[in-house]
């Protein structure tokens, strides 16, 4: 997580399958993470258009060895301090959503944070994603 711009950190404790977890707890969304699509499928549609974005959040995620934050573990993310305030956040976006070709991300704005979808092809220079990771 590091090598892309992120700060792991660890944020609990599993009793259940007695593994630590890590959260990527960096202010913003980390910079070498930014630029991408949401999946693969995403980017595929972008490339056929003749765009090229700088790849997509869940090759990104599985190749680094983590996942990316689902819309509870953000709100949890979210409750250890005040992060995504410039930036914003894909998130592990359920599959109803995704078989019409939505996804999730989020951000914190006025103090609150909110979930938002956009189409999994898009792609912004301050949106990227966050992971976690259970060791």
């Amino acid at each position: 997580m590091e090598i892309t711009g992120g700060e792991p950190d660890l944020v609990g404790h599993d009793e259940i399958t007695d593994k630590y977890v890590f959260y990527d707890c960096s202010l913003v969304s980390p910079g070498n993470r930014r630029i991408i699509c949401y999946d693969g499928k995403g980017q595929e549609t972008r490339e056929r258009q003749g765009i090229h974005p700088g790849g997509n959040a869940i090759d990104m995620a599985a190749s680094m060895g983590i996942e990316i934050l689902s819309e509870d573990q953000y709100r949890q993310l979210q409750k250890l301090g005040t992060f995504d305030t410039k930036t914003s956040s894909w998130l592990k976006t359920p599959p109803d959503i995704r078989k019409l070709g939505g996804a999730t991300f989020a951000d914190r704005r006025y103090g609150t944070v909110f979930v938002y979808h956009n189409g999994a092809s898009s792609f912004y220079g301050g949106r990227g994603f966050r992971g976690f990771l259970q060791v």
